[in-house]
């Protein structure tokens, strides 16, 4: 079963989207977090059951997040996620990326052992993440320190980076 919740937050309504599951804390793996006019980012449809304690756990730690009270998420992503080996191999990289750290593109692409010539494909995959703010994309800048795409957009991005200290003065 598909359960959704919305979540204020200092980036607008986060829109949670889950699967119900018997390992996860709360009960809800999470398949999808995105924010208001994301670009690919989630709808609600037609036979999601909108329940907002299950997602109660995960709520709790992005208002910690945003806080400044935490600093590293402990959430299950379903299994279901869709993505290709190829995505979640970046994606992965992504979730090993500190809190208030920056890489670059191209760094990603090393640590995967890809080609500098697939940096623009890791930029896609990265495009494509679909758990924002959790799995932290908004960690990965153009390789001359500049902020390049989110899919959440730019201003996101930089108030994310803004608030765990990632930003030079």
């Amino acid at each position: 079963m598909t359960v959704y919740a919305t979540l204020d937050s200092p980036l607008g309504e986060l829109l949670l989207v889950g699967e119900e599951s018997a390992t996860a804390p709360g009960g809800t793996a999470l398949v999808s977090l995105s924010v208001p006019g994301q670009k690919g980012g989630a709808t609600v449809r037609d036979g999601w059951r909108q329940s907002p304690g299950a997602f109660a756990g995960i709520a709790a730690q992005l208002r910690a997040y945003f806080a400044g009270e935490l600093t590293r998420f402990d959430i299950e992503y379903a299994a279901g996620v869709p993505g290709t080996d190829f995505q979640r191999q970046v994606w992965a990289e992504l979730d090993a990326i500190a809190y208030g750290t920056t890489v670059s593109y191209g760094e990603i692409a090393r640590r995967i052992g890809a080609s500098p010539v697939l940096v623009r494909a890791v930029g896609t995959a990265i495009g494509r993440n679909p758990l924002l703010v959790v799995r932290p994309c908004h960690r990965v800048i153009g390789s001359d320190g500049s902020l390049k795409g989110y899919a959440g957009g730019l201003d996101r991005k930089q108030a994310l980076l803004g608030m765990e200290g990632a930003l030079a003065s």
